[in-house]
């Protein structure tokens, strides 16, 4: 029973092709290309608003030598947003629910975020690692603390993302699971357990969105810090 349950996250092959490559070239398919018209569809007017209003929003707290990383923030929303979402589609595997893709993520954005804090700004940079005021007896703790903090963002960043939808994911397996095994005997309670099913994969659309939003946030608040 544990296997199958797991069985979900593994990234099997067809035709010697790998499904975790088809799934991670699938968005960048189904969205619409610009187009050398005058005027835009309404398709492509609703994607060019909605990503507007996402970089104005995560953009605002940040200075103009942050806005060099909205056309990437942008498009890593998106890529997130759709995987996160076809993965919770019949028959499909879902890459963001393996950590070393989400590490693959993190790793390299945090580090340039904290690689142009310390080209710019270095003093700065250093500073946090030690807050104004410390007594000297604290300075070696809070020096270890803060860099531990610093070194183990990325690993967050992954471990958030991977564990919030690998959880969303078997709980859609146990429900579902239960509602066929109790159909047969208890048809008023699979009747339940569907409704239950239903509510909580409206839930796991919402957290397909929310989670890929609050990657990204935090990787414009770590920019922030260095920028």
């Amino acid at each position: 029973m544990a296997l199958s349950l797991f069985n979900q996250f593994m990234s099997h092959t067809y035709l010697g092709i790998p499904l975790i490559a088809l799934a991670l070239s699938l968005p960048w398919i189904l969205y619409p290309k610009p187009t050398t018209r005058w005027l835009n569809n309404r398709l492509i007017t609703l994607q060019g608003w909605l990503i507007n209003r996402f970089i104005q929003q995560i953009f605002q707290p940040l200075n103009s030598e942050g806005y060099k990383w909205a056309t990437l923030l942008a498009s890593l929303m998106l890529f997130l947003i759709t995987l996160n979402m076809l993965g919770l589609l019949p028959y499909t595997f879902t890459p963001t629910t393996q950590l070393s893709l989400n590490m693959a993520f993190a790793v390299p954005l945090w580090l340039a975020t904290v690689i142009i804090g310390m080209r710019n700004q270095p003093t700065h940079a250093l500073g946090h690692l030690l807050p104004e005021g410390t007594p000297t007896l604290l300075i070696p703790v809070l020096i270890i603390i803060e860099t531990i903090s610093l070194l183990i963002r990325p690993l967050a960043l992954g471990v958030r993302l991977t564990a919030n939808l690998t959880a969303g994911h078997l709980l859609i397996q146990l429900i579902a699971t239960a509602t066929f095994v109790l159909l047969p005997l208890m048809p008023t309670v699979a009747i339940l357990t569907a409704v239950l099913l239903f509510l909580l994969t409206l839930l796991e659309v919402a957290v397909a969105m929310i989670q890929a939003y609050v990657f990204v946030l935090l990787l414009s608040l770590y920019l922030q810090e260095n920028v």
